[in-house]
């Protein structure tokens, strides 16, 4: 990772910029928000479940309804955030063209995706979660016990 990373900065950086920001360390939530908050575009792609609440943490982040989320369709989340670019992380040139539509997507694309992303974010929240397995643990039926030896 650390050079495949210096690869593409060495070939693309510029004066002041660079593509990639590669901080390999634990972040706290106030260190990674700037970096939600003005992304063009965010990439979870988990090769198996996982990221969901870095995806769902970008989504709630854009109170301007802009970015773009990218989201393995391995990832829990791509069953909820459905206007996020759903790829395959193990295909490469799907991957590359949801990054090339991302940054080339018209503003009020992707506003309207953003917008649908943050009501879902901000509906199905811990508390709904918390409501759904409740509900569900109550209906689970327990079976009676049958005395020794019957059957």
């Amino acid at each position: 990772m650390d050079a495949e990373v210096e690869r593409i900065n060495w070939k693309f950086k510029a004066k002041d910029w660079k593509p990639v920001v590669y901080l390999k360390k634990h972040h706290s939530h106030q260190e990674i928000f700037p970096f939600y908050k003005h992304a063009d575009l965010c990439m979870v792609t988990s090769l198996h479940d996982g990221m969901n609440l870095v995806a769902k943490e970008f989504v709630a982040s854009r109170e301007d309804n802009d970015g773009v989320l990218i989201l393995s369709r391995f990832a829990g989340a791509s069953r909820e955030l459905r206007d996020a670019l759903i790829v395959n992380p193990y295909d490469i040139e799907q991957t590359a063209e949801a990054i090339r539509y991302a940054l080339e997507m018209e503003p009020d694309d992707r506003a309207a995706r953003m917008k649908r992303m943050r009501e879902t974010v901000r509906e199905n929240n811990i508390y709904r979660w918390a409501g759904n397995l409740i509900t569900e643990l109550s209906q689970i039926r327990q079976e009676p016990k049958l005395p020794v030896g019957a059957a």
